[in-house]
């Protein structure tokens, strides 16, 4: 919990904020929201690339840490902000040349909704252009110091960049203190603002605390890394890199599978995410709790141990999810009466909600199991387990029930989620197994 407990803070009043911030322009109409939702879910491809090339090298950066090898960090430092630098580019080449094609991908329907959604879209990818450079560099350190057991400064970078978010959002969505409203367009201008405070928070902390953070020092001396280290980290990081860039590719096309029926499932599918993201950072915050924890006890040599520890943690990320899920559920038709959109939109999202609230305590188990096999870099294991799983299952079965059946959305919905209750059984052999209980830093 002294680990978890920080990430669950920040993940929770970022994903607080962004509920605000959703309900901010639910209140300008569905189609803005929609349009919103949009690029979001095409940015989170982007996100989630980063998060898992990052992921990739932080397990030698545990690792290096629990054997208390302070120029091991510093080297595989030096490789989290290369790849940064180097995914930032790709993500201003992507998202450039092909914005139009990307979003028109959720438009099945033609009207004065789907105009408005594009326009909407637009306004605000435009500026979320000038986020990714920032939040790239925020997750550099961000990564480096969980990964060094340092969890409560990236909360509070994360309170900062959610602060000036929400101030944010008030004044330039809405146009308070004599500035005029921005709409979608301040939505996105302050989440650019947001980062940037975020960022500059963890760079001068980091270099302000060297006796805390050894590794910052001459950490930009050059950028020399060892062959062996930058080979090993690309063997075990690039699996995990393309596995996020997949599944997150995945969520993408499901949601827009899930579009063909109608703009009114994106708006409702927008809040049900939104608010279930609130009560999910529960048994994310514990999956990467229990990566860092399996990664520092891997790293010293405690072997003995960490298959007892990790299953003990899986069954209290799933406790936990049971509690949380209860709360949601049985807050479900709550949320959405908040937003400004039909009474259609809101009983689809509440029934959305509801769903995911049953079957939180199984993304809990999986979620837990995935980041025990990472932390000892059987990375090519876990995009099996993740992103081929969800091109072979999950997105398979939401393609078939939703294109050549009639089943209502909530039914699709609820047997794609049920899904994953093979993932929690693939997850528990291999975890008995012990197949991932290895030390990495001996290879770099």
């Amino acid at each position: 919990m002294r680990i978890a407990l920080p990430i669950m803070i920040q993940n929770g009043v970022t994903n607080f904020v962004g509920l605000l911030d959703n309900i901010m322009v639910g209140r300008i109409g569905t189609n803005p929201m929609s349009g919103v939702a949009i690029v979001n879910q095409l940015l989170m491809v982007w996100n989630l690339c980063l998060f898992g090339g990052m992921s990739g090298i932080s397990i030698f950066t545990a690792q290096f840490h629990g054997k208390e090898d302070e120029e091991g960090v510093r080297h595989t430092f030096r490789l989290l902000f290369m790849l940064g630098i180097v995914l930032f580019a790709a993500g201003i080449l992507i998202y450039t040349v092909f914005r139009d094609p990307l979003v028109r991908l959720y438009l099945n329907e033609e009207g004065t909704a789907a105009e408005e959604t594009l326009a909407a879209a637009h306004s605000y990818l435009q500026y979320m252009y000038f986020g990714l450079l920032p939040f790239a560099m925020a997750q550099v350190y961000s990564s480096v110091l969980r990964a060094t057991g340092e969890t409560k400064v990236p909360m509070q970078g994360s309170l900062l960049a959610v602060s000036v978010n929400l101030v944010g959002n008030y004044i330039l969505i809405f146009g308070k203190f004599g500035l005029p409203a921005m709409g979608v367009a301040g939505a996105a201008l302050a989440t650019v603002l947001s980062r940037i405070a975020e960022m500059l928070y963890l760079v001068l902390w980091t270099h302000r605390n060297t006796e805390k953070n050894p590794y910052i020092l001459n950490a930009y001396a050059s950028m020399k890394v060892p062959a062996l280290l930058l080979k090993n980290c690309f063997i075990k990081g690039m699996p995990l890199l393309i596995n996020e860039t997949l599944w997150s590719a995945a969520i993408a096309f499901m949601m827009q599978i899930y579009s063909r029926r109608g703009l009114n499932v994106i708006a409702a599918m927008n809040i049900s995410q939104t608010i279930s993201n609130l009560f999910s950072v529960v048994f994310m915050s514990m999956g990467i709790s229990i990566g860092i924890i399996m990664g520092h006890e891997l790293g010293a040599g405690k072997f003995n141990e960490v298959k007892s520890h990790a299953n003990a943690l899986s069954l209290f990320a799933v406790g936990m999810c049971l509690f949380t899920g209860t709360a949601l559920f049985l807050c479900a038709g709550l949320f959405p009466a908040i937003y400004n959109t039909s009474a259609e939109v809101r009983e689809l999202a509440a029934g959305l909600i509801r769903i995911v609230a049953v079957t939180s305590p199984i993304h809990a188990y999986a979620n837990a199991t995935y980041f025990t096999i990472r932390s000892g870099g059987k990375t090519v294991i876990t995009f099996l387990f993740d992103s081929c799983f969800s091109w072979t299952v999950s997105v398979p079965v939401a393609f078939v029930l939703v294109s050549y059946t009639d089943l209502p959305v909530l039914t699709v919905y609820l047997c794609v989620m049920l899904a994953d209750l093979l993932k929690c059984i693939g997850g528990y052999i291999l975890v008995q197994k012990g197949v991932w209980i290895n030390d990495i830093t001996q290879l770099a």
